[in-house]
């Protein structure tokens, strides 16, 4: 009986002692595992863009003058040489003050005595006319008979000639009287020849039509107003027509190729958009980041090479995200970029090895935003650990957390 309590008592304590040696015993780490593969690749710089219309038309006011309320508004579509997209009419002269508009009443009323005395002295000349002309016609008849000699009637000849000139001084001395009274009237128009219902059409306005077919992308003021010459009136595209335009680090833009392509997502819709590399700016500009830090950057514009069907509602001045292609390959050893740590000057990688994460150098190549091409210290098919933690040591045990789910 005694024998029996004791072995029982033995065989309880083994079973402790088991129970402590198991739970302090070390336990295989969970982490996540990935395998090493081959496929495509395809390096990438991820940016934000913005839709410009290529060749936009931005109007301008050719005169001084007062614009009427814009015909048009943003989105309609106008037609190349048809459609009136503004209305400009000649600047009305201003206000006179009392002493202006006296000096030029005062010239009105000289203008008109000047008008008078110039139908006078034609009167006066066409008399004198009529009488030279009867002189010489009576001379002439005498000459004709020998009752005169030939130089009265040549003196008579003479004074025809001088009275007819008279005639024809006068009437020129008339028509500068009349001129001079009708640009003495105009100093006297003011601005409320604008609301003279009798007022002509043609003495109106200026009517500018559309340069070229398309959509109006942005009206400057509707309201009517005064515009100087060179205001802008409003900006005409065809949406057809869309680039993207990415602004770029300088360093990145550098390693652009020439016709790169790149992918558009973000616009509005599930669809990606294709887009091609279509021109670099030649000179960089200095923009400040949120942290304060001056950045040299370059823009990129990308034309548009999906239809307008693929993107209906896509317009001028949207935001879209871009995708740049830099390079692609359709078979390579590449492994996950979260596998990857520093070793000194290198890069190395946990493999899962009999259970244990064992370290291995590896040698990269061209990195993705995901995945970097293996050029040596790996093969196909091995699993690495993601995202090691800084605890995780070489011969460590290690599971696969996914089969513990």
């Amino acid at each position: 009986m005694n024998w029996a309590r004791i072995g029982i008592a033995g065989l309880a304590g083994l079973a402790v002692i088991g129970g402590f040696v198991w739970a302090l015993w070390p336990q295989p780490s969970p982490v996540d595992l990935a395998r090493v593969t081959r496929g495509p690749l395809q390096g990438e710089i991820a940016a934000q863009g913005v839709t410009r219309v290529r060749d936009p038309y931005a109007i301008t006011a050719p005169i001084t003058g007062y614009a009427q309320r814009a015909p048009v508004v943003e989105g309609d579509a106008v037609i190349a040489d048809e459609t009136v997209v503004a209305i400009i009419s000649p600047p009305d002269p201003a206000l006179m003050d009392a002493r202006t508009r006296a000096q030029a009443e005062a010239a009105l009323t000289e203008a008109q005595a000047a008008v008078e005395l110039a139908e006078t002295n034609l009167r006066q000349a066409q008399s004198s006319y009529a009488h030279a002309l009867q002189q010489l016609e009576r001379g002439r008849a005498l000459a004709d008979r020998g009752t005169i000699p030939a130089q009265m009637l040549e003196d008579l000849q003479a004074a025809h000639d001088s009275a007819e000139q008279s005639v024809a001084a006068a009437r020129a001395q008339g028509d500068l009287s009349r001129a001079t009274l009708l640009r003495a009237q105009a100093q006297l128009l003011g601005p409320e020849l604008r609301f003279d219902p009798d007022r002509p059409e043609s003495a109106c306005c200026l009517r500018i039509v559309a340069p070229r077919s398309g959509v109006v992308l942005g009206v400057e003021d509707r309201n009517a107003r005064l515009v100087q010459a060179g205001a802008p009136l409003l900006s005409i595209g065809d949406l057809d027509d869309l680039d993207v335009v990415i602004d770029l680090l300088s360093s990145d833009a550098v390693g652009v190729p020439e016709g790169a392509h790149a992918l558009i997502e973000g616009w509005g819709a599930d669809s990606v958009l294709e887009a091609q590399l279509r021109r670099v700016e030649p000179a960089a500009f200095t923009r400040v980041s949120a942290l304060g830090i001056e950045e040299q950057r370059v823009r990129l514009h990308f034309e548009l090479l999906s239809p307008r069907d693929a993107r209906p509602a896509l317009g001028e001045g949207f935001r879209v995200r871009a995708r740049v292609i830099l390079w692609q390959e359709d078979d390579l050893l590449q492994v996950p970029r979260a596998a990857l740590f520093r070793d000194g000057a290198g890069w190395a990688v946990f493999v899962l090895d009999g259970g244990r994460a064992t370290r291995r150098p590896v040698e990269i190549g061209r990195q993705s935003a995901d995945m970097a091409e293996v050029l040596g210290g790996l093969e196909s098919g091995a699993q690495v650990v993601l995202y090691p933690a800084s605890t995780l040591s070489d011969g460590a045990a290690i599971t696969d957390r996914a089969a513990l789910r």
